[in-house]
């Protein structure tokens, strides 16, 4: 074989490291390969919470509903009934960033026109 022939073969044959020879051991070692696989946790979820008064109007609540909950009238009054009767209703489950900016809108719209209504939230 010419010089040139040899170099072009050797340059395109894989090379073996010294793990793929075995290091002496004839090949009857054995390795483990491991892979961590990384599992992301889900968020925690907060439950966003009307408080009954004897003060704030249905029809604001209804309206709070619709507006900051996405709701429609339908699933607003609902809403709205359930705090009236039960002094408690649920208007969605968020993450905590989401939920905590609903409540505090809820409560700054509230203020703003004048009604002691109450948003909280609470882990689910």
């Amino acid at each position: 074989m010419s010089g040139a022939a040899f170099d072009a073969e050797t340059r395109m044959a894989p090379r073996m490291s010294q793990r793929d020879r075995g290091n002496g051991d004839n090949g009857s070692g054995t390795e483990i390969v491991t892979r961590t696989r990384t599992r992301t946790k889900r968020p925690s979820l907060y439950r966003v919470l009307l408080l009954n008064d004897d003060y704030t109007p249905m029809e604001f609540v209804v309206h709070v509903v619709e507006r900051f909950f996405n709701k429609s009238r339908e699933e607003a009054t609902r809403i709205m009934l359930h705090v009236h009767h039960h002094g408690v209703g649920e208007c969605g489950v968020f993450t905590y960033e989401v939920a905590e900016t609903k409540v505090t809108m809820v409560m700054d719209f509230a203020r703003k026109h004048q009604h002691p209504l109450q948003c909280v939230m609470e882990k689910k």
